[in-house]
């Protein structure tokens, strides 16, 4: 497999991991690869940072900037680190035109196909006790014995 497709590869499994992960209830192993992926492929020079965007929905602030990373043929936003400010030119508003190709991977697929890049490891899962496993059994009611004293209490 040549590194173009593999970069291609890599960057539709980044697109679905985190088309998932803005609807999953628990979401923070899926933005967790993206970011490390991210971070690699910038490392090894195989995507790129192009700039800083306005974020649309900022948290707790009136404005927050993104990064603008470019993989592939795909764009994808990330959270800027200081040095960001200083050496990535500022974009203004988010274009709202463009949009990244479709896609069609399997998440599974994805999150595979990014774990064995980044090396990271999904999180043991918990089995927890659901409201609705546990039985009902009513209290034995004692017909001629009550607590209460009278009929208000």
């Amino acid at each position: 497999m040549s590194s173009k497709t593999k970069d291609s590869e890599i960057a539709q499994a980044i697109f679905t991991v985190n088309r998932h992960a803005k609807t999953a209830p628990d979401n923070q192993f899926l933005y967790a690869l993206k970011k490390q992926a991210l971070n690699l492929m910038i490392e090894q020079k195989r995507a790129q940072k192009l700039g800083l965007h306005f974020s649309k929905n900022p948290r707790k602030s009136q404005q927050q900037s993104s990064v603008l990373v470019k993989c592939g043929n795909y764009y994808f936003h990330m959270l800027p680190k200081k040095e960001d400010f200083h050496s990535l030119e500022h974009f203004g508003d988010l274009d709202e035109s463009y949009r990244n190709p479709p896609s069609r991977m399997n998440l599974k697929h994805a999150k595979e196909l990014l774990q064995n890049y980044t090396g990271l490891e999904a999180p043991e899962k918990k089995p927890g006790i659901s409201a609705f496993s546990k039985r009902y059994e009513p209290k034995e009611a004692n017909r001629f014995y009550s607590p209460k004293k009278s009929y208000f209490d």
